[in-house]
């Protein structure tokens, strides 16, 4: 069970502005769960850069919650946003970011996700002293576990194909996580009260995927394989 605690008073916390534009919308002019996750991206990297921390590793999401705020509004088109993000917590090889969508004072949309450090040749790594110099005081020791549930679809789940396409790739030859959220966009409408999305394993570029639902809940399979599952709530 994910807890989701207040931003953290001490410490480091880093927030920019996104207009919600007609890219990011569906026909109704809601803002799609897969412009969420790239909010969510951006936003980690331009906090990650303004560090200025230089390391060779690189930061890959195994999993992403977010619930809807309490007032139920859902982000619309040309919405001025403000998305703050801080850690909060940290494990041996894995971190959390903490991210809240805002309009105004009020908040949208909660989120959490856990993230691991990786070198050039893709293996975890532990975190470097650099990262709790910059993080540390903002987790005031609040430790996370880095393990994620494993998932299956039941044998009688409705199976399709998901084609990939050049544009979902990213540098390094992954499907991008806001790519994968575009799955999930395919089956889930929002306005949503929660959804979790797991990262079993990589999807690249080249495998035959499929896309595999069931009331609640999806997975995207290689060769049988689940490689990413997601569970939400309307």
């Amino acid at each position: 069970m994910i807890e989701f605690v207040a931003p953290s008073t001490r410490g480091r916390s880093f927030s920019t502005d996104f207009s919600v534009r007609l890219s990011d919308t569906d026909t109704r002019g809601l803002l799609r769960l897969d412009g969420v996750a790239r909010y969510l991206q951006d936003v980690a990297t331009d906090d990650w850069d303004d560090t200025g921390i230089v390391s060779d590793e690189t930061w890959v999401v195994r999993r992403t919650v977010l619930r809807v705020g309490t007032d139920g509004y859902w982000p619309t088109l040309k919405d001025s946003l403000t998305l703050t993000t801080w850690c909060g917590g940290v494990g041996a090889a894995w971190a959390e970011r903490r991210t809240n969508i805002s309009l105004g004072d009020r908040v949208l949309i909660e989120t959490a996700a856990l993230w691991v450090p990786v070198d050039r040749s893709g293996h975890p790594v532990r975190v470097q002293p650099s990262f709790h110099e910059v993080y540390g005081e903002a987790v005031q020791g609040r430790k996370v576990s880095g393990r994620v549930s494993s998932s299956s679809p039941p044998v009688d789940a409705q199976r399709r194909s998901w084609p990939l396409r050049r544009a979902d790739l990213d540098v390094v030859g992954h499907v991008n996580n806001a790519a994968v959220w575009q799955a999930v966009t395919e089956i889930v409408d929002v306005p949503v009260s929660s959804v979790e999305v797991i990262h079993h394993g990589p999807v690249e570029g080249g495998h035959d995927v499929s896309l595999v639902t069931t009331s609640g809940k999806l997975w995207l399979l290689v060769d049988d394989e689940v490689r990413v599952s997601a569970e939400y709530l309307v």
